[in-house]
């Protein structure tokens, strides 16, 4: 399915009007405070989400998963699902490739349909937390930690080749995630793991391309819960440098023990120059998964405010690969991703309404009221119709939600694919 620029333009002017209403009275409201709104639009215009494509069918849980129907069976239909995301946020203009689950069958007619939805390909990711068919060596007992010369042997070959297939398709960069770790005192010696770890990453370090990037992931538990082996960002950072300058942590949302102080890890990253990459998603218990912005949306601002004073003053960190990583077990996943987008575009526009002057005075100042003060009436504003300016701009949605069942998309694609169909890769 492709939506058309202009059916999105039709739709667009039943509230043409009121947006415009909305968007006049807030950029005079801001450029009272001498805020360039111009400058806002552009950026927010600029600002793109890596979609991946593990996350287009529907999620589930060990008791059970539920398909909403119409659900992309191929790599394909994957990319024409992130296509009209793109098509009516204008803020996915990427997606990112989860392997063995989406190798393409032909490189070239993938990289023409890419072309054809104005998609770039993000960070390809590696699998080794499930046995594949016919492997000869099992990641029961670990992958690149694994006591195994075989195993670790192997699973260093399939990075090796996800890169080869990322190289393909024009990617710069490869995210690796492990689930290895232990459940019970005793199983496993810490050191020996996280040397073997180590000793692992830089073997597949040192097989990228000179222009690549590698983003080491980290988790505290689950699905092992006595240790994970790369448990938190500070042993993240310790093996990313000890692989090379261009290695670097990625910091999923999820990926912290209740109350962690996210965006002290963010600024700390920064400052060192090995913020990599980014997952957003959002959670009550743990890595729950959760659309974005739909449980704690100030600490996403919070940590948003890091990530832009880090961007403006931390050039020695390389501008973070965006990506939402979430699973959507109970709604349209379509429409998950799309609400996601606008919250994460939400929390990017009221940080860059903070001016970091007048905080880093406060700061100075020791002037606690004023720093709140600051920091609170950004949050405060509703910054919807900027965000809606620069939807406008690309030829997007002025509410892409609406939008999105206005033009029957997933009707459509019930019709198009079936109702039993099944997202590969989950």
């Amino acid at each position: 399915m492709i939506v058309n620029k202009s059916d999105i333009a039709s739709d667009n002017q039943k509230s043409l009007q009121d947006h415009q209403d909305k968007f006049d009275f807030l950029s005079n409201s801001l450029a009272k405070s001498e805020i360039n709104v111009d400058d806002l639009v552009n950026k927010l215009a600029d600002f793109q989400v890596a979609i991946p494509s593990w996350a287009l069918g529907a999620g589930g849980t060990r008791f059970g998963r539920f398909s909403y129907g119409g659900e992309p069976g191929t790599l394909e239909q994957k990319m024409d699902d992130v296509g009209v995301i793109h098509s009516l946020t204008q803020t996915a203009g990427a997606i990112s490739l989860h392997i063995p689950w989406d190798i393409p069958t032909d490189y070239e007619a993938i990289k023409q349909k890419a072309a054809q939805h104005d998609l770039n390909f993000d960070a390809v990711n590696s699998n080794t937390f499930q046995d594949q068919k016919d492997a000869k060596e099992s990641y029961r007992n670990g992958s690149l930690s694994n006591t195994s010369d075989a195993a670790r042997e192997q699973a260093v070959q399939h990075n090796i080749d996800v890169i080869e297939i990322g190289e393909k398709l024009g990617s710069k960069s490869l995210t690796v995630w492990l689930a290895d770790g232990i459940n019970f005192p005793g199983q496993g010696n810490f050191q020996s793991a996280l040397q073997h770890t180590e000793d692992s990453l830089k073997k597949i370090y040192n097989s990228m391309p000179e222009d690549w990037s590698l983003f080491i992931e980290y988790k505290p538990y689950e699905p092992n819960f006595y240790s994970t082996v790369i448990q938190d960002w500070g042993t993240s950072f310790m093996l990313a440098n000890a692989c090379g300058d261009r290695a670097y942590t990625l910091v999923d949302l999820g990926h912290h023990l209740p109350n962690t102080n996210i965006e002290q890890i963010v600024a700390t990253l920064m400052l060192k120059g090995k913020l990599g990459g980014f997952h957003f998603n959002d959670s009550k218990y743990g890595d729950d998964d959760l659309t974005v912005g739909s449980i704690k949306p100030y600490a996403l601002f919070l940590i948003f405010n890091e990530l832009v004073q880090g961007m403006q003053h931390n050039p020695q960190n390389p501008y973070p690969a965006w990506m939402i990583d979430a699973s959507h077990n109970i709604k349209d996943p379509l429409e998950d991703l799309i609400q996601s987008l606008e919250a994460i575009q939400e929390a990017y526009a009221k940080a860059m309404l903070i001016d970091q002057n007048k905080l880093m005075e406060a700061q100075a100042a020791n002037d606690v009221t004023l720093c709140q003060e600051i920091i609170q009436s950004a949050y405060r504003t509703d910054v919807r119709p900027i965000l809606e300016k620069a939807r406008l701009e690309r030829g997007g949605a002025l509410s892409p939600i609406k939008a999105y069942r206005n033009l029957k998309v997933r009707e459509t694609l019930i019709k198009e694919r079936g109702l039993h169909s099944v997202a590969s890769g989950l």
